[in-house]
């Protein structure tokens, strides 16, 4: 798993400064337009070669391939001669060539050959609408507007040596990220949602917790009796044990989760929430722990796995679709402290109430 950034260069990148919204965008203008600078995983970094590999971000489609210096480059996958997708074509000495008439656009978007008239002028609109993208823990990550430096979420923890990394296959969601993130950040499901995996019916309450915002969203630490432990291992954490669990949230769609357990053992869950569309997400969850690092991978991939399912079964369902920003249009009580707070950092984005994603 690639874990060294990879940027495109920024110069000569830059989609225009009002990109046109993707065709059929789920999205209302205002809210696209807010949450098109951000950076978003669209793939994982050992699936993207030579070859061109196809995802959507946003409701626009993009194209993603690995040049001969290791980096990613990502355009909007479409050629401007007759409306090909350029992930059909393939990649010849750094060049992306279209399928339907074997177009080449060097590195930077230009159309280097037009193979019907080698000699002939190329016209300027032939120039594909690049993407910045950068690799980091083990994800490709993508913006489709660079208003300028944007940081990525934090998980420092991928890099260092004292730690085990896993990668879980994505996880494909029929709702919107911000549900997602929602579920992810709530205290006082464990007891119903995830009674089937590490959730204790029996332990239902929430106890009074702190939020703390910060430049990029804020910081949950929720401390209870509830152990993180699945079925069959409580055993392993004492009866009275207090478990920190600490959410950082980056708006608008990543979470990162530290669960301190006993003995002192960390457990980091970058839970990265990616809006294929309004109603569509993928998502995709590094994972380091530094402890049990010899026990078998594949324990902790049908754990969280299940939890995965489980949190699925409900976000799915959740009615209205969207996340409602107008903070009168649903119920709280003094648990949903978190979830207040990532709604009206939404809202503080831009976001409008009747926010579709």
């Amino acid at each position: 798993m690639a874990t060294t950034s990879s940027f495109v260069p920024a110069l000569n990148v830059l989609p225009p400064a009002s990109p046109a919204l993707p065709r059929d965008c789920t999205f209302s203008e205002s809210d696209w337009r807010a949450l098109a600078p951000f950076w978003y995983p669209v793939a994982f970094s050992r699936e993207i070669t030579d070859q061109p590999h196809a995802v959507r971000l946003l409701d626009e489609r993009v194209v993603l391939y690995r040049l001969s210096d290791g980096s990613v480059s990502a355009a909007r996958d479409i050629c401007y001669h007759r409306g090909v997708p350029l992930s059909m074509g393939h990649v010849e000495n750094d060049e992306i060539v279209c399928k339907y008439h074997g177009l080449r656009y060097d590195r930077e978007g230009r159309c280097v050959c037009i193979p019907a008239h080698p000699n002939g002028a190329i016209s300027p609109r032939l120039r594909l609408d690049m993407y910045t993208a950068q690799e980091r823990y083990g994800l490709v990550w993508v913006r489709l507007v660079d208003d300028g430096p944007r940081p990525l979420p934090v998980l420092e923890e991928w890099d260092d040596a004292d730690y085990l990394q896993v990668l879980p296959d994505a996880v494909d969601i029929a709702a919107a990220a911000g549900r997602q993130i929602e579920g992810f950040l709530d205290v006082s499901h464990f007891a119903f949602v995830h009674k089937e995996s590490f959730g204790e019916p029996e332990n239902p309450v929430v106890p009074d917790y702190k939020v703390t915002k910060t430049g990029a969203g804020f910081v949950a630490d929720y401390i209870s009796t509830v152990s993180n432990y699945a079925h069959g291992y409580k055993h392993l954490g004492p009866p009275d044990f207090l478990w920190h669990r600490r959410f950082e949230v980056y708006h608008p769609f990543t979470a990162k989760l530290t669960v301190t357990f006993p003995g002192g053992g960390l457990l980091h869950i970058l839970n990265a929430a990616s809006p294929v569309s309004a109603r569509k997400t993928r998502l995709f969850v590094p994972i380091c722990r530094n402890f049990d690092k010899d026990a078998p991978i594949e324990q902790t991939l049908d754990f969280n796995y299940q939890v995965f399912d489980e949190d699925i079964q409900v976000v799915e369902r959740q009615f209205p679709e969207d996340l409602p920003l107008d903070l009168h249009a649903e119920a709280h009580f003094p648990a949903d402290r978190s979830s207040i707070t990532y709604r009206k950092g939404l809202l503080a984005l831009g976001l409008g109430r009747s926010y579709t994603a």
